[in-house]
């Protein structure tokens, strides 16, 4: 993913992924959109790791994307580096859920985890 985001102009500064998510702090160019970015990495890395390890594999068809302030990057990044230890605390689902919640963002169960 880190090769893909490069080629794209994307700054990877950590990627890190368990069995069902993947996490990625990436620096995007300032005239690039987060919708356009993930389409960028998503696709291609997907075509490899079908060809390297799984054929059946494929992202989910949406993301979700947040903005990071300069002073959380550290914190960000230890997250990422740490999720599968995190993610024994609480799950990815349930986090992710609070998550919305906790920031005040609307949506509807039934497609959050489609």
């Amino acid at each position: 993913m880190a090769g893909v985001a490069k080629r794209r102009e994307i700054h990877p500064i950590v990627i890190g992924g368990v069995e069902d998510h993947c996490h990625a702090l990436l620096e995007l160019p300032k005239t690039m959109t987060m919708s356009d970015a993930m389409r960028y990495v998503k696709g291609p890395s997907s075509k490899w790791f079908r060809e390297a390890h799984v054929a059946e594999f494929g992202w989910q068809d949406g993301f979700a994307g947040f903005g990071v302030s300069h002073s959380l990057v550290p914190k960000t990044y230890s997250y990422i580096q740490n999720q599968r230890e995190h993610h024994k605390k609480i799950d990815f689902r349930a986090e992710y859920l609070l998550l919305l919640k906790k920031h005040g963002i609307e949506y509807d169960e039934r497609y959050v985890f489609d």
